[in-house]
């Protein structure tokens, strides 16, 4: 995909307002080949048992229907669909998508494109809505995460899995140091793109943490919002029951 003129900035994959759509479909259509193993080493594959965590806590069974925004390479869309609920798997990026695809085996799990900012589902249609790494890098988080409120049901579960911002300073310090200097190196070596990697610590420093999240799903009114921080407030899961 070629890449798509952009007002200068601090990473070029960064642009706010309606640039950022733009410039975020370039970015995951520039990784996607690379993205699962970029994810394992920058992560030292916990990124995997950070996932099974948000399943687990997604709480569906047989019967159940679910939908993941920003699905990805399908790995929550799949875990999911492990646990008995029809599922649906979201992304703009046709690419990603092509990677999920290719990796279905069996099961109720369905890919489809769209916008996470206008998701084309009726209002309170998912017992579970679950986004892993997506919310920081849509245009407007919170009218992401009112959308998917809007389509879960009453009762059910919304879920965001997010890199964090540690309440820690030291550890803050540290975990920030390692996404602006080391994560980027991940880039350059596997796929020629240091800028693409540099753009997860540009995104989070504008981006409001766990702790914002709570607040806005409390906004939203729902019955429970909690923080599950993970590693210190490095990685963190949001939970909200509608």
């Amino acid at each position: 995909m070629p890449a798509r003129k952009r007002a200068s900035g601090v990473n070029p994959y960064y642009q706010s307002g309606e640039a950022r759509a733009g410039c975020v479909q370039d970015l995951f259509g520039e990784i996607a080949p690379r993205y699962d193993l970029i994810n394992d080493l920058q992560s030292f594959g916990l990124h995997r048992a950070w996932k099974r965590k948000l399943v687990e806590l997604a709480a569906v069974q047989t019967g159940m229907t679910a939908l993941d925004v920003c699905c990805g390479s399908g790995d929550i869309a799949f875990g999911l669909s492990g646990r008995g609920a029809e599922v649906v798997g979201l992304d703009f990026s046709v690419p990603m998508l092509r990677v999920a695809t290719a990796r279905k085996k069996e099961g109720t799990v369905s890919f489809m494109r769209g916008d996470a900012q206008q998701l084309p589902f009726p209002d309170s249609t998912f017992d579970a809505v679950t986004v892993g790494y997506g919310l920081r890098n849509l245009a407007s988080w919170q009218h992401g995460l009112n959308e998917m409120w809007r389509v879960a049901k009453p009762g059910g579960r919304v879920l965001v899995l997010e890199f964090g911002k540690p309440s820690n300073a030291v550890w803050r310090t540290l975990y920030f140091g390692y996404l602006r200097g080391a994560v980027p190196i991940f880039g350059r070596l596997f796929c020629n793109n240091a800028p693409a990697y540099a753009y997860i610590y540009e995104s989070l420093r504008h981006y409001a943490g766990q702790e914002g999240v709570r607040d806005c799903m409390r906004q939203l009114g729902c019955r429970e919002a909690r923080v599950i921080n993970l590693i210190g407030g490095a990685m963190s899961i949001n939970l909200g029951v509608k």
